[in-house]
Order: structure tokens, then C-alpha cells, then sequence
């Protein structure tokens, strides 16, 4: 019997197919390029390997390629009457993500784990920051994720992987000096795994430790070029150092050279996430000029997200939309209403409310983008993704009521930041607002 890294059994008779199959999922879990070619492989040495086929229809999904992805996993299914019951179980929690029923995957998965804790693919589905946990529209997603995690800690023991996710929950949670310690054991194991590389960034973020965050990316990122998907993400988080350090210059050069969507081989969520985001925080900084680079990402988002569906698509498209002055932000918000009207839009209301907001900052309403953002701040858990990703709505919130002379409303949320670490922005932006 062939087994997987975790000891799984695996339904092929090649031992050629099994590792080649065992090196696609190590690069996924590691975000690292190359796990298509690798389950390509292992389909060619076995075209009945059932989990091979699974394995590269989430790449598909990954990608967006949403038709590829479909086919290959209604072969996957076709192939599973012969593989084991953990397959079979694997297999459709796999194919459930990919055909968008994200509440029954995540049910099938949890069930799923108390049988086969080890089957580190189906875990790794309900974690992460675009993780089913993250996009369920809980509130309590990051308590959720760390509990998990905990659940499941002597399953894993030392597993590179396992440490990393271990880690980066403990970080999201809020325990960040346990987290960073935990994160760092999984990255010594295995240096090049752009997922401890990602955690490590966030722990160094909510230290509000900009210099060895510097230091630390500056030197994994040329080290392992072109290796991972995570790359472009990588060098946001490297062009956030720059704005917390008022450097928006810096920050715009290196989305020139790494983060713009122009030949990016990422998954399109990440990209069009990144590079939205970050445009809008340089706007938020005074950058001028940009007016080119939202228009590159407003047809990006155009090609690969022109409909309501990925809400964490959907509030970086409202940046796009208000940024370019188009009218097609009215349009989304109408498609999402009608989504949350049919009990589709996880994170609801709040979600629709965050683009109205957006909305009335973009038209210079100041006072209007307060009363509207105001009370989704406590909300804004429910979009998921990571707490660095989220602040963008908290740094819009805070410079709409310093326009407004709202500074008093604004004051509380840079205070309970700051208690959570040390930032130069933040502390001016206290200034200013006292002064209010």
C-alpha cells in the first residue's frame, strides 16, 4: 500500500504517480509554484489516480478557471468508485469548494477531520485568511481557526506545514508573541515555504516591526524568486512598511515591479486584492498620479470578476469602481443586495455598507462616509481575510472623520490600535485627531 506524506493510504499502484502526487500537495500547502505540473505528472503515470485529478482541479480553481476545474473534478468523482472511503470523502469536500458550496464543504470537512486529522489538504481548506472559515461571514472566524488548529496540534506534532497555520492563527487571534514563536519553528523547518514566510510577515506587521519586517522580506523575497504565488503578496506586505514609513514613493515602486497585474502568474483573487488595495491606501497616503494604475486594475477586475459572487472580490471592486469615477459601483452594490437578498452574501449588510461607505469618501462626503462606516468597524471581521488586509477600511474610517473634524469619532479605533502595537501613522494620525 502506497501512503501520502501524512500516512494516508493512496489508491494508485505507481509509486512514481504517489510522489509526484505527494509533491503537488507539498507545494500547495507551501504556496509554491508548480503543483499543476506535478499532479499533471502524476496523471500521466496514473490517468486513474482519482486524487491526482482532484488535486489539479483546484489549481484550476485557484487560477479561475472555472470550467478546467469542474471537469477535472467530475473526473475525480467518476474515478473515486474505486478509490478508499477517505478519498471519496476528500474528493467531494474538494469538488463542493470548487462548485461554490462553501457551507456544505465546510461541514463536510470538519465531520471529515475527526476521522482523518491528518488529511492536510481538507484542513487546509478552513484555514488561511481566504479560507472557508474566513469567508463563512463569521465574526468568530479567527477564534474559530485557532481552536482548530489546537483541536488537531498533536495530530501534527513538528509537521512544517502544520506549524506554520498553527502559528498564523495563534497571530490572527491576537496571542502574537506565541504566534510569531510558533510560526518560526515551522519556517526553520522548511525556509522556502512561502506560507511561513507569509506568517512570519504578519507576526512582524502586529508587532509594528517595520525594520526586521524589512529585513526579513528584502531578503526572502530575491532569494526565492518566481517560486511561490505568494510572491506578489509578499512584496505588498513589503510596500506597507513603506507607507507606515510615509515612503509612497517607494511603496508605488515596488507595485511597479511586483505587485501589478500585467503577467503576474498568481491566482487573480490575490492579485486584483493586492493591487486594489494598495493603490487605495497610497490614495489615502496623497499619492498622485495613479489614475493609470487603477485603470490597468479596474480591466483586470473587469476580466476576472465582472460579476457580484467573491464578496472579497466584491469590496475591493467598490476601491476600483470609486477610484475611476465609474458608475459601476451602483451597479455591483445591486448585485450584492441581491445576493444577500437570496442568502448568498456571507458577510451580509455590512459588506453592501463598506461600499457605500467607499462610495461617499471617493465623492468627497466626508461627514456621509463617516455615519455610513461607523458602525460596520466591528463588522469588518466579517469580510474575512487577514487583519492587515482589513485595516484598509479602518485607515479609510479614520481619515474620512480627520477630513470630516471628526476626530473624536475616530480617536477611540487609533487608540485600541495602538495599545495592539506601535505605528507612526497611527501615532500622527492621534495628533491630528486630538487637535480636532
Amino acid at each position: 500500500m502506497i501512503h501520502d506524506r501524512y500516512g494516508l493510504p493512496l489508491t494508485t499502484a505507481s509509486d512514481r504517480a504517489a510522489a509526484y502526487y505527494v509533491d503537488g500537495v507539498d507545494r500547495m500547502l507551501a504556496a509554491l509554484l508548480g503543483a499543476d505540473a506535478a499532479f499533471e505528472a502524476a496523471i500521466a503515470e496514473d490517468p486513474a489516480f482519482a486524487m491526482a485529478h482532484i488535486g489539479r482541479a483546484r489549481v484550476h480553481q485557484l487560477n479561475m478557471e472555472g470550467g478546467a476545474a469542474r471537469a477535472r473534478a467530475a473526473t475525480a468523482r467518476e474515478l473515486a468508485a474505486a478509490a478508499s472511503p477517505r478519498e471519496r470523502q476528500h474528493i467531494e469536500i474538494m469538488a463542493s469548494v470548487i462548485e461554490s458550496q462553501a457551507k456544505k464543504a465546510m461541514a463536510m470537512a470538519e465531520q471529515h477531520l475527526t476521522e482523518y486529522p491528518r488529511d492536510a489538504q481538507v484542513l487546509s481548506l478552513l484555514l488561511g485568511a481566504f479560507g472557508l472559515y474566513a469567508f463563512s461571514g463569521r465574526a468568530d472566524h479567527d477564534a474559530a481557526r485557532l481552536t482548530l488548529c489546537e483541536r488537531y496540534a498533536a495530530d501534527y506534532g513538528d509537521d512544517w506545514w502544520f506549524l506554520t497555520y498553527l502559528g498564523w492563527s495563534k497571530t490572527e487571534a491576537g496571542d502574537v508573541v506565541a504566534g510569531r514563536a510558533v510560526t518560526e519553528r515551522g519556517y526553520a523547518l522548511k525556509p522556502e515555504n512561502a506560507g511561513a514566510a507569509h506568517a512570519v510577515a504578519h507576526a512582524l506587521f502586529e508587532q509594528g516591526d517595520g525594520a526586521e519586517g524589512r529585513a526579513f522580506l528584502s531578503a526572502w523575497l530575491p532569494a526565492n524568486d518566481r517560486t511561490s504565488f505568494l510572491q506578489g503578496h509578499l512584496a505588498w506586505h513589503l510596500a506597507l512598511i513603506d507607507i507606515e514609513e510615509g515612503d509612497a514613493d517607494a511603496a508605488l515602486g515596488i507595485y511597479e515591479r511586483h505587485i501589478k497585474p500585467a503577467g503576474r502568474p498568481y491566482p487573480p483573487l490575490n492579485i486584483y486584492t493586492d493591487t486594489a488595495s494598495l493603490l487605495w491606501r497610497l490614495s489615502l497616503a496623497g499619492k498622485t498620479g495613479l489614475e493609470p494604475y487603477w485603470k490597468d486594475v479596474a480591466a483586470y477586475g473587469d476580466g476576472h470578476f465582472p460579476k457580484a459572487g467573491a464578496h472579497f472580490a466584491d469590496v475591493h471592486h467598490a476601491l476600483v469602481a470609486a477610484a475611476t469615477t465609474s458608475d459601476a459601483l451602483q451597479a455591483r452594490l445591486a448585485e450584492m443586495e441581491t445576493r444577500h437578498a437570496d442568502g448568498k452574501l456571507a458577510p451580509g449588510p455590512s459588506a453592501i455598507g463598506l461600499g457605500r461607505g467607499i462610495a461617499a469618501f471617493a465623492a468627497g462626503d466626508y461627514g456621509a462616509a463617516v455615519r455610513i462606516l461607523a458602525p460596520l468597524m466591528p463588522e469588518l471581521v466579517r469580510i474575512g481575510g487577514s487583519h492587515a488586509q482589513r485595516e484598509l477600511w479602518e485607515d479609510t474610517f479614520i481619515v474620512a472623520c480627520l477630513r470630516a473634524g471628526e476626530g473624536k469619532q475616530a480617536a477611540e479605533l487609533i487608540s485600541d490600535r495602538l495599545h495592539r502595537r506601535p505605528s507612526r501613522r497611527d501615532q500622527m494620525w492621534s495628533q491630528q485627531a486630538a487637535r480636532q
